[in-house]
C-alpha cells in the first residue's frame, strides 16, 4: 500500500511539472523593447512555464507548442511597475477622508477592500507594484502579499513597506484634536530615540517588510523666494540609525520627503527612493544624481488633491502643481533616475493608475522615457532586472497588450486590453 502510495504521489508531482511546463506561442503585432526602444512587429513571444522562453520574428516560428494567443492585432509590454501604491487606502483628498479610513473602518473591512484595489491594479496591467505603507491597517500588506503568492486572490507582485515609519507627536490624526483620554490608532509607527528606530526596522522585517519606508518631513512652507522648506522628522541620529539597520539587514529605505530639510538627510542615511519630492531643490537634485537616488514623483495624486486641500484651508498642494513642471524638467536635464509611481490610494482606484504617463510626457520625457520609468528603471529599484520590465528569455511571463503605438500615444495605456502575470492570462 506505501509503495502504491509513493509512485502515485511521484506521478502526481512529475504532472504537476509539466503541466506548470506548459509552452505557449504568442503571436505579437509588436513587441516593444524597453532597453533599446524598438519595436519590432510580428514577433513570437514563447512562454514556457512562468518565464519567457524566447522572441522570434513570427515568419520563421514553426515550434510546436501547446497552446497560442493570438495578439497579432496589438503591441505587446512587459508588465507595467507601480513603485508607489497603498492598496489598503481608498482616497483621501482631506484629512477627513484619511481619518474616516483610519478610524472608522476596521482592518479587515479595509483589507477586504484591499484585495479589490490589488486586482484591480493587475487588471489595470501592473503586474508588479511596491507597496509603501498600509496606513493604519498593521500588517495586512503581509497577508494581501501571501495571498496572491499562494494564489488565493488575484493580484501583482508585491513588495511590502507594512506600517512605515515617523517620530512621536509628528503625524496627522493628532491626539489634541479628540478626547485625550481615547488611545487613538495611528497611521504607521511612531518612535523617539535611535533604539527605538532600530527596534522598529527590526520588528518590521519580522513582519515581512522587504521595504522600510520613513515619512522624513512635515509642515511645507513656501517662502518668497518661491523655495520650500518644512520640518524634519527625525533627529539626525534617528535617521542614521534606521538607515543603518535598513541596509545591515539587506533591505532598501524609501522616504517620504518633500524638501531639502527631509530629502538630504534621508538620502544621508542612505535612502535609495524619494517619494514626491515636490519641493526640492538644486542640491537636492545634484545629491540624488550623485548618489544614484531613484525619484518617484507621483504627480497625478498631487493634481487630485491640490483643489480639495486647498478648499480645506491647505493650500501647498496648489503650490506644488504650479512648481512641478519647471522642477520636473531640470531633474530630467540633470540626469536624476526617476521611476513610475502614482500613489494610487491617495487617489481612488478606480481612476487610472496609468495616468502619471501622461504627465510625465507632457514634462519633457519621449513616451519611451516614460515607459522605462515602469518597466527597466522600476524593475532596477526594485533589485529585480532582468525578471521583470524587460521582455527576454529568462523574465518573468509578466506582459501586457494595448491597441496602438504607445511610442506615438502614451495614452494607450490607461486601456490595457490584455494581461498576463507569471504565464497566465488574467485580462
Amino acid at each position: 500500500m506505501l509503495r502504491k502510495l509513493f509512485f502515485a504521489t511521484l506521478l502526481l508531482g512529475i504532472v504537476n511539472v509539466l503541466s506548470a511546463q506548459k509552452t505557449i506561442a504568442i503571436k505579437c503585432g509588436a513587441v516593444l523593447n524597453t532597453r533599446s526602444g524598438e519595436l519590432l512587429s510580428n514577433q513570437v513571444i514563447l512562454v514556457r512555464g512562468n518565464l519567457i522562453e524566447s522572441i522570434a520574428p513570427a515568419a520563421g516560428f514553426n515550434l510546436k507548442t501547446d497552446s497560442s494567443i493570438d495578439l497579432s492585432a496589438y503591441t505587446v509590454l512587459p508588465g507595467l511597475i507601480d513603485a508607489h501604491t497603498h492598496v489598503l487606502l481608498q482616497g483621501d483628498i482631506t484629512s477627513e477622508d484619511y481619518d474616516v479610513q483610519v478610524l472608522k473602518e476596521s482592518i479587515p473591512y479595509r483589507t477586504i477592500r484591499a484585495v479589490k484595489s490589488a486586482k484591480q491594479s493587475l487588471l489595470n496591467g501592473f503586474t508588479t507594484i511596491r507597496d509603501l505603507g498600509t496606513e493604519g491597517a498593521g500588517y495586512a500588506d503581509a497577508d494581501i502579499k501571501k495571498a496572491i503568492n499562494k494564489g488565493e486572490m488575484e493580484g501583482p507582485r508585491m513588495q511590502i513597506a507594512t506600517l512605515a515609519i515617523n517620530t512621536t507627536g509628528h503625524y496627522p490624526i493628532k491626539e489634541s484634536d479628540y478626547a485625550w483620554e481615547l488611545k487613538l490608532p495611528k497611521g504607521l509607527q511612531e518612535i523617539t530615540g535611535a533604539d527605538e528606530g532600530r527596534r522598529a526596522v527590526r520588528q518590521q522585517i519580522a513582519y515581512g517588510a522587504d521595504w522600510i519606508k520613513i515619512y522624513a518631513d512635515r509642515g511645507y512652507s513656501k517662502l518668497a523666494d518661491g523655495s520650500y522648506r518644512s520640518l524634519p522628522n527625525f533627529t539626525t541620529e534617528e535617521i542614521n540609525a534606521i538607515g543603518d539597520e535598513t541596509l545591515r539587514s539587506n533591505r532598501k529605505l524609501a522616504a517620504h520627503a518633500v524638501t531639502r530639510d527631509g530629502i538630504i538627510s534621508a538620502i544621508k542615511a542612505g535612502a535609495s527612493s524619494i517619494e514626491h519630492g515636490f519641493g526640492m531643490d538644486d542640491e537636492c537634485i545634484k545629491l540624488m544624481v550623485d548618489k544614484g537616488v531613484y525619484w518617484c514623483p507621483t504627480i497625478y495624486v498631487n493634481e487630485y488633491v491640490a483643489e480639495g486641500r486647498a478648499k480645506a484651508g491647505s493650500p501647498m498642494n496648489k503650490y506644488f502643481t504650479e512648481s512641478e513642471a519647471g522642477l520636473f524638467k531640470k531633474a530630467l536635464a540633470a540626469g536624476i533616475k526617476i521611476a513610475y509611481g502614482t500613489d494610487i490610494g491617495g487617489y481612488d482606484w478606480q481612476l487610472p493608475q496609468a495616468r502619471d504617463f501622461q504627465y510625465l510626457v507632457q514634462y519633457g520625457m519621449s513616451p519611451l522615457q516614460a515607459i522605462q520609468t515602469a518597466s527597466i528603471n522600476a524593475a532596477d529599484l526594485l533589485g529585480m532586472t532582468g525578471k521583470i520590465g524587460e521582455i527576454k528569455k529568462g523574465a518573468f511571463a509578466d506582459l501586457v497588450a494595448v491597441a496602438g503605438n504607445p511610442l506615438k500615444d502614451v495614452k494607450t495605456l490607461e486601456a490595457v486590453k490584455w494581461v498576463m502575470k507569471d504565464g497566465q492570462v488574467k485580462k
